[in-house]
């Protein structure tokens, strides 16, 4: 679809950021939906948690290679071994519910079943998440309409140009919450899939 503010230059610029704080939004919501946890193992469970690493909270996968053998079991081997220790800290106190086992060269976190309760309360999450992203977005449009609204009334955009791009940066926020719902959708059915 073919953009009226991208065709009008005191608007360009406008677009674009809007565009690129809604696309941003979007971004940050598939992060969390891939660090919420399935039934399923996965290396993206873990991303959330920093580990201790000579006094600077470092992520655990820049610290060790990460990889899901089983369905059920994470695997963490560590670049340096000297920091198994840390590691194993960071995965309990994350209060994820995993209990991480070290046999010294690699840890192995087994990804317990969940039960039908903790895949309602995951849901719950997600609809939490997806709301405040909803409202992220939500908060952009608002800026962006204020913006055009100063822009029509010190006369850089005629009143007709500003009612056309009100309309497009409402499009624009509907079309980023929709996305956002059919990602939220499919990770509901994933989590509550047994």
């Amino acid at each position: 679809m073919a953009s009226f503010m991208d065709g009008n230059p005191a608007l360009k610029s406008l677009s674009n950021d809007l565009r690129r704080r809604m696309d941003q939004s979007v971004a940050d919501f598939q992060a969390s939906l891939a660090a919420t946890r399935t039934g399923r193992a996965s290396v993206h469970m873990l991303d959330q948690i920093k580990v201790d690493y000579y006094g600077t909270q470092t992520p655990i996968n820049q610290l060790a290679q990460l990889s899901a053998p089983e369905p059920q079991l994470i695997v963490i081997s560590p670049w340096d071994p000297t920091i198994l220790k840390e590691i194993e800290k960071a995965i309990q106190s994350a209060a994820l519910g995993f209990n991480p086992i070290s046999d010294g060269k690699v840890i192995r976190v087994p990804v317990p079943p969940m039960t039908e309760e903790r895949r309602r309360d995951v849901c719950k999450h997600i609809n939490k998440v997806l709301e405040e992203h909803r409202t992220a977005i939500r908060n952009v449009r608002r800026d962006g309409n204020d913006a055009l609204k100063k822009l029509a009334k010190d006369k850089k955009v005629s009143e007709d140009d500003e009612k056309r791009a009100l309309e497009e940066v409402q499009k624009m926020t509907d079309a980023e919450i929709r996305r956002m719902e059919e990602l939220s959708q499919k990770k509901e059915a994933e989590v509550m899939q047994v």
